[in-house]
Formats: C-alpha cells, structure tokens, sequence
C-alpha cells in the first residue's frame, strides 16, 4: 500500500524523503513536487523501474521519460558535446523550469525509453525534490499523471490517477506554477526551442541571441 508523507510537517518530511530514496532504491516508484508539477520519477539506471514508470502512465516508450538533477555538476557525467551556449542557459535558469534536450554519454547503460542518443535534463527549483535528487542522485522524472490527462498540480490528484502503483506519495502542497517546463534541444550548432513553457523565446534569447524557434 502506498505511503504519504506530510513535507510541510519537518520530521513527517525528513521520513518522507529518506522512504522516498529508499523506495527508489529498490527499484520502487515514488511521487514528488517540483516547481511546475507533480513528478513520479524512479531510479534513471534502473530499466525496469523505468518501464514501470512508464507503465504507470499508460505510456509508451516512444515517449522516454526525462531525468532530474539536484545540481549542475552532475551533468558532467550524463551528457556530452555540451556547447557553450548550453552552459550559459543552465546558469541563466538552472534550477528552474527549463528543460534541456542534449546527447548523453554513450558510455551510460541507463533505458529511458526511445531517446535516440539524447536525454531530457532539468534541475527544478523545488526544495524537496531537489533534497531528494541530492540524496538519491538523477532520476528519471515525468509528470504524474496518466497520459491524456492533465498534469497534477496537488499530490491528492496525483494519488487519485496513480494509486498503489507508486510506493511513496511526498505531500508538499499545491505547486507554484501550473505552466510546464520550456524544453530546448541543444543537440545542433544553434538551440532550438521545442517548447514554450514558463520561460518564452524572448527570455531565452536574452542569454542565446540566435535561439531558434521549432515550427
């Protein structure tokens, strides 16, 4: 059965989040805030927990779940062919809602889904998640809902679509921000914006002039 935990509460938190990670651990799936949406994430080197993921949301994996991070240094170890203007955006709105689409390292084992050599990477700007990704490490993290349905913007809509398929729900309230994350791929020579979310293209091209803007 699915346990809650109560993140405004300190000690309800603290026993939250270490179940979270232990649960991850285990290849288990857990629920958590970030600074647009409700999560469900799992362990990103775990294949299985990944499919069980994406099973949860009714999925497949032509859709591949993205990955969290609690810092910047650790993109060191996941991607590669990192350009400058790639950096520049991580210190511009890291951590924060900007997801950025770029080539991993072929050398990681991990199984997130089709992504054809490439990750989707964010660090978000919510404390508990970023607790936990500091505890645990990079998590394969996608919005916890059901697919077709709209993302979770409280833990009680997300424990209604997801039930015990997830072991560990972390209650931190409403989320501040209903939009989602801007997703730019940084995989060619010129960023290009595949999605606008919270951040819009003006904003972006305040720190990368060239942005280019997906038809």
């Amino acid at each position: 059965m699915a346990r809650r935990y109560d993140c405004g509460d300190a000690t309800d938190r603290k026993t939250g989040l270490r179940e979270a990670a232990s649960a991850v651990r285990r290849g288990e799936l857990v629920v958590l805030p970030t600074d647009t949406v409700y999560g469900i994430g799992a362990d990103a080197f775990n294949a299985e927990a990944v499919g069980d993921l994406l099973e949860a949301k009714g999925r497949g994996r032509g859709m591949p779940s993205p990955v969290l991070v609690g810092s910047p240094n650790t993109l060191h170890g996941l991607v590669t062919d990192f350009s400058e203007q790639a950096w520049e955006l991580v210190d511009a709105f890291w951590p924060g809602a900007l997801t950025l689409v770029a080539r991993h390292q072929p050398s990681l084992t991990w199984d997130l889904g089709e992504t054809h050599g490439t990750v989707a990477v964010r660090m978000p700007l919510h404390p508990v998640a970023i607790e936990l990704l500091t505890d645990f490490g990079p998590m394969a993290v996608s919005s916890a809902n059901l697919t077709g349905h709209p993302s979770p913007q409280d833990c009680d809509a997300a424990q209604d679509m997801l039930g015990d398929s997830v072991s560990v729900y972390l209650d931190a309230g409403p989320t501040p921000a209903a939009v989602p994350s801007s997703i730019v791929d940084v995989t060619g020579k010129v960023p290009v914006l595949l999605r606008a979310g919270a951040l819009s293209a003006e904003q972006l091209r305040e720190v990368v002039p060239d942005l280019e803007v997906a038809n």
